[in-house]
């Protein structure tokens, strides 16, 4: 599907069959209830799930003035090698200005918090645009805040509004979006990160170049048969649509975002999480289980 400027419902049902690399050619219609929970892994060379491998935030987060590359899943930190130096030139230009009372955000130790799960385990890419701009609700990853947060941004109401009108899955109160990324949801923004209060502040920063790579990383990784690992892109707004020439033909679900001023036309009703189940099973991939359990 085109990503014109007017808003986009997203793709067309899958017809039978799949796409020249082994992927349905694209986004399928569909419902029903939310999953059994599935096991969770890594996709292998041959095209198995493997037990996940663990890479703690805390490595991350405590890195202070190490290198910021040490902290990223090993998988990640050899895909995103190519830019490695743009990263930590950005993430100092960043510390500068946060020295100088800047407000920045995600905290330092979040900013590459997306890539801390293994590339290999990615089997969604849910794409947003930027952090939320509201100090404590940005933590680095794409729509999630941390559990403690009171109200919920309003994209994410929606989110958890259009979840439940597709699977019938009630919501949370908390806003930990931590659950999918553990299943091989990739929740990351196109630009990382954002000016407190200033919406798209740091758009044209260097960010786009960054997770322009960490996209191609994602949807060119192939399994022993030569054919592409399963992949389902998600794209909610016209950044995040932006990467369609980047994802190789793998099947993508498009809409408006779920920004209060666009979520009426054309997100409410587009189904994103059974379809994206669709596509997943289509390709041989655990659907994923969308459910958020409470937090203790």
């Amino acid at each position: 599907m085109s990503t014109t400027n007017q808003p986009a419902l997203f793709d067309l049902p899958v017809p039978s069959g799949s796409g020249g690399n082994g992927r349905p050619s694209q986004a399928a219609s569909g419902g029903g209830s939310a999953p059994a929970r599935p096991p969770r892994g890594a996709w292998t060379p041959n095209g198995r799930e493997a037990a996940p491998t663990a890479f703690p935030l805390a490595a991350v987060e405590t890195a202070g003035d190490a290198d910021p590359m040490a902290g990223l899943a090993p998988d990640w930190a050899e895909a995103l090698a190519p830019v490695a130096g743009k990263i930590r030139s950005l993430l100092a230009e960043l510390a500068a200005e946060r020295d100088a009372g800047a407000g920045i955000l995600p905290a330092p130790g979040n900013i590459l918090r997306a890539f801390t799960r293994p590339l290999s385990g990615v089997k969604v890419l849910l794409l947003g645009q930027d952090p939320y701009p509201t100090p404590g609700h940005a933590v680095g990853l794409s729509f999630s805040v941390d559990a403690a947060v009171r109200p919920l941004p309003r994209s994410l109401g929606n989110i958890y509004r259009e979840l439940k009108a597709d699977l019938d899955i009630d919501p949370p109160a908390h806003g930990d979006l931590s659950a999918w990324a553990d299943q091989g949801v990739l929740l990351m923004n196109r630009v990382l990160t954002v000016e407190a209060g200033n919406a798209g502040s740091h758009r044209g920063r260097g960010w786009e170049e960054i997770t322009s790579l960490a996209v191609e990383a994602v949807a060119s990784r192939k399994l022993a048969d030569g054919s592409h690992a399963p992949l389902v892109a998600i794209l909610w707004g016209r950044d995040a649509q932006s990467v369609v020439p980047l994802l190789h033909g793998a099947p993508r679900i498009e809409s408006v975002h779920p920004s209060p001023l666009s979520a009426s036309k054309g997100f409410f009703g587009s189904r994103p999480f059974s379809r994206t189940n669709m596509l997943l099973k289509a390709q041989g991939a655990t659907p994923v289980d969308w459910r958020l359990e409470a937090v203790r």
